[in-house]
């Protein structure tokens, strides 16, 4: 692959992986957590919060991509608290690709944590109740285990999504060769320039490859998660 590809074009390949990895391990926790609220809490502001997580999938990416350059940016309210304190800076970083992928995706994945959950059995989860188990050994005994093919079908929604994502990328972190440059963004590059049709077919077709095994990947774990919790 080295040698059918420049040095940029895998670039821009191993980022997207890295970026789209690292969006879907991060999103995780929180995904389970918010999916969990959504679909067994009852508290006011419900659907407030279930608003805000969909809002990715609403807004254009341009104006998610706006909005964390706003927030996160070096001067925004939060961005200027994370480079002073910390020294984190995320925007026209490839940290910050990973937050706007994270963003982006994590609406597919707690639409899917939350089915799973809400799929489950409430007299599974109360029979373990009455035997002594708290809130929380319940959860991870009984309710994780049972919504394990939700949690890898988010995960890998979510992967997808951040695989993809240009807008709100480009928004926020820009298009900088080997810094934050995504596959979408050195495609896109290569549509703008004369001569690129052959770079943006190379990078089009690895996307497709990745894209399809991602697939086939999903349906394995699936299958697998729905074997062992059967099993059991």
């Amino acid at each position: 692959m080295t040698d059918w590809l420049s040095p940029e074009e895998w670039a821009a390949v191993r980022l997207s992986l890295l970026v789209a990895s690292t969006a879907m391990l991060a999103s995780l926790p929180f995904g389970i957590a918010v999916a969990w609220l959504l679909a067994r809490g009852r508290f006011w502001g419900k659907s407030i919060l279930d608003a805000a997580v969909h809002l990715p999938l609403i807004l254009p990416p341009v104006v998610t991509g706006y909005l964390l350059l706003i927030w996160f940016g070096r001067r925004g309210p939060v961005g200027q608290v994370l480079h002073d304190w910390f020294g984190i800076v995320l925007s026209f970083r490839w940290t910050g690709a990973v937050l706007a992928a994270a963003v982006m995706g994590f609406p597919l994945m707690v639409r899917a944590i939350r089915l799973s959950i809400e799929a489950v059995d409430r007299k599974l989860e109360d029979a373990a109740g009455t035997l002594g188990a708290n809130p929380a050994w319940v959860f991870a005994t009984v309710t994780l285990p049972l919504c394990l093919p939700g949690i890898l079908a988010g995960m890998i929604l979510c992967f997808a999504k951040a695989m993809g994502e240009f807008g709100a990328t480009i928004t926020f972190v820009s298009n900088i060769p080997g810094e934050t440059q995504t596959l979408p963004s050195a495609i896109y590059t290569f549509t703008q320039v004369p001569g690129g049709e052959a770079g943006a077919t190379r990078l089009t077709l690895i996307s497709i490859a990745i894209s399809v095994s991602t697939l086939f990947a999903s349906e394995a774990l699936a299958r697998l998660a729905s074997r062992r919790v059967g099993a059991a």
